[in-house]
């Protein structure tokens, strides 16, 4: 109630003049900063310096920062307990998601290792936790079944004759079929198996999922009051491999288990070319899941624990550490979030925590590997599906994204419906694709509006949200909300037309039109002017020629170009009636302010085609305004030669409000009087009473800069 009242009670008064972008730049100089060229970037960036070659050394060696200055008395308890931890998380995630890439479980143990140790080197993260990601691993597991053959026949590749590929439509239709003959034969081929199913299996996996769902939704509700959560992955692991053993599962019911883990590193292993060459667009997809994955987890301990990290040496980093991952055979890696959340929760300081776990993992790898040998594959199965929950219960996430932005539901839905449907490198770039065209959608149907002054105040708002607003006759304030280019610019123009309620190019058109008619009766003699204007003998009219309509057609340019009346002897007011038979809709419009307050930039189509609708504005004697332009895009429009004769530099303002002023000023109805001096010929005279008493003459064809 206090801070209410307080807001109401706050006011501000500012006396100042009303600025145009020149007045406000001839009354405030503006400081000529020096913009480097590209030979200074060259430069600064080839030069060398001491302090330099630090700053690249620790850039490129993060842990040359931050390992002098660790706090070994404060911190190496809490690293090793959490590297523990992390660690025996590391081991059994690591046998799992191998499972998932289509490689012996044994592997994942180097997946779980190798990239530790570099990211220890080169990653900027305290709290990250490399090793494999389920996503990426099931990525990379894709890629392996497509590229190797696993001996299951897929009977789609001789349904095509040969000839029907010469006809686009049989063969769209053959593939749709094919297609939809493959679902059912995998569902076939699912439900046929069902019987097949090892009971021993199914009842150990049902067992393990739900034992670990529950005790991970306890950790998670109270994980305020557990010194380290349950590590229950660990437990269930033990406990599985203990009664697997006991009872002779592989023997007695013919479980598949984890079999003989290889003790000791492997010798590394070099690339096969032909494998770079046919899984290039899927390795792409596979870097940019696994680093978006991991640096917006780290992002996200980075901001919790208060400590800043390097994209791009993160990218480094991670680049760095599946090069060395793969060739000492393992696969590509990214962060688990379980993984990483343990290694936070459990107290974990820095990336020592990371190597105490890359060193469990060794001795794994080393000592007591054997022991896992007969753990149920099942199991591991169990604990992915586990893991993957979170991903799972994000549908629930569907319908809360819909009520908050459509467009990123739809973009949700896509890359969803994609990746299941194409696969998840393909469906990556389905959803990207779309997120693109989304975003070309925002800006090409933007919320175009027009604004109306907050009774009272110097706020501008939709004058179709409020009631107390206050709108100038024959002003309109028309506000573009997003960048304006070649996708957008012509709904800018189709609602600006809109929103005046004519389109400028026919009025104008129509205008030289009637000009051309004019000529034709005061050469006829059918018009007598007279000091006050014009008049005609009752009998003239002008009957309408079809070749003249056709000869003006021909010479459209021409009808396109500003009004001549020079050489007439007359003043013509186009919202009266007109000599003959001559007809010209009125213009109830004298000024347009244009909001670009939120215009960010404007590529080269749009300046040139708002330059046409700006120029058909001024042509039919609508004073035109742009306010809250940002200098780089003045800068720009000169660059493109937007100014000219009939648009300068004089329409842009500082304020919607500063051009409000001006425009009331020259156009206030109460002090304004219009007429036709005959003296002057065709000129309309502004006789405009000043609060002194005096009359400022201006005459209203010529934009005069003028500062309240």
């Amino acid at each position: 109630m206090v801070m209410s009242t307080m807001q109401a009670a706050t006011r501000y008064n500012v006396a100042r003049s009303a600025y145009s972008e020149n007045t406000f730049k001839r009354d405030n100089q503006k400081m000529e900063r020096y913009h480097k060229t590209p030979v200074d970037h060259f430069q600064a960036y080839f030069s060398c310096s001491v302090v330099k070659a630090k700053r690249i050394f620790y850039t490129l060696f993060p842990v040359a920062s931050w390992l002098p200055t660790y706090n070994f008395k404060d911190w190496l308890v809490s690293d090793i307990i959490s590297g523990i931890s992390t660690g025996l998380v590391a081991v059994l995630q690591g046998l799992a998601f191998a499972l998932l890439v289509s490689v012996p479980p044994g592997y994942g143990l180097y997946a779980a290792f190798f990239p530790v140790l570099t990211y220890f080197l080169f990653g900027t993260s305290k709290h990250l936790s490399v090793g494999p990601f389920p996503v990426v691993s099931l990525m990379v597991g894709t890629v392996v079944d497509r590229l190797v053959v696993d001996g299951v026949a897929g009977g789609n590749s001789t349904i095509f004759p040969e000839g029907m590929s010469d006809e686009d439509r049989k063969v769209w239709v053959a593939t749709s079929v094919t297609y939809l003959a493959g679902i059912f034969q995998t569902l076939e081929y699912i439900f046929n198996n069902i019987p097949e199913t090892n009971i021993t299996d199914l009842v150990t996996s049902i067992i393990v999922i739900l034992i670990v769902f529950i005790v991970k939704e306890i950790n998670d509700r109270y994980k305020s009051k557990l010194p380290v959560p349950i590590p229950i992955e660990v437990i269930m692991t033990v406990i599985a491999t203990g009664v697997s053993y006991a009872f002779s599962f592989e023997e007695r019911y013919q479980v598949d288990i984890v079999g003989n883990i290889t003790s000791g590193f492997q010798t590394p292993l070099t690339p096969n070319a032909a494998v770079l060459e046919d899984s290039i667009i899927d390795a792409f997809s596979i870097a940019i899941v696994g680093f978006t994955v991991a640096f917006s987890v780290a992002k996200v301990y980075s901001i919790k624990h208060d400590y800043t990290i390097n994209g791009n040496q993160e990218l480094i980093a991670f680049g760095i550490s599946n090069i060395f991952c793969g060739a000492f055979r393992g696969f590509a890696g990214s962060t688990a979030l379980s993984r990483t959340a343990v290694q936070e929760s459990t107290g974990g300081k820095s990336q020592i925590a990371s190597l105490v776990s890359a060193l469990l993992v060794m001795i794994v790898l080393l000592a007591i590997g054997y022991l896992l040998a007969p753990l149920q594959k099942s199991v591991l199965g169990a604990l992915v599906v586990v893991n993957l929950k979170g991903m799972f219960f994000q549908f629930r996430e569907v319908v809360v994204l819909w009520k908050k932005d459509k467009y990123d539901c739809l973009v949700w839905l896509v890359s969803f419906v994609a990746a299941v449907l194409l696969g998840l490198d393909l469906g990556l770039a389905a959803g990207v694709a779309f997120e693109l065209l989304t975003v070309v959608f925002r800006t090409q149907f933007s919320q175009f509006s027009v604004l109306a002054n907050i009774n009272g105040t110097d706020i501008y708002r939709n004058r179709k949200d409020y009631q107390n607003i206050y709108e100038p006759e024959g002003l309109k304030i028309f506000r573009c909300p997003s960048p304006i280019f070649f996708a957008n610019i012509n709904s800018f123009r189709d609602k600006l037309i809109e929103v005046l309620g004519f389109n400028p190019l026919r009025i104008l058109r129509k205008r030289n039109r009637a000009v051309l008619k004019i000529r034709k009766l005061l050469k006829k003699g059918e018009i007598m002017t007279t000091l006050k204007g014009y008049m005609y003998t009752p009998n003239a009219s002008y009957t309408e020629d079809s070749s003249e309509d056709e000869d003006d057609n021909n010479n459209i340019e021409n009808l396109d170009k500003p009004v001549e009346m020079k050489d007439l002897p007359l003043c013509i007011d186009w919202n009266r009636s007109l000599p003959g038979n001559l007809q010209v809709p009125g213009v109830d419009t004298h000024s347009v302010v244009f909001d670009f307050a939120a215009v960010s930039f404007l590529d080269v189509s749009a300046i040139n085609t708002l330059k046409g609708i700006l120029k058909e504005l001024v042509r039919i004697e609508i004073d035109i305004y742009i306010a809250a332009c940002d200098d780089l895009i003045i800068e720009k429009l000169e660059k493109c030669g937007f100014f000219d004769d009939e648009i300068n530099t004089n329409i842009f303002f500082i304020t919607i409000h500063d051009a409000i002023l001006h425009i009331l000023g020259r156009y206030d109805p109460e002090k304004t009087n219009y007429e036709c001096d005959n003296r002057q010929g065709n000129v309309y005279v502004d006789n405009r009473e000043l609060s002194n008493g005096e009359l400022k003459k201006r005459d209203y064809t010529v934009r005069v800069e003028t500062k309240f």
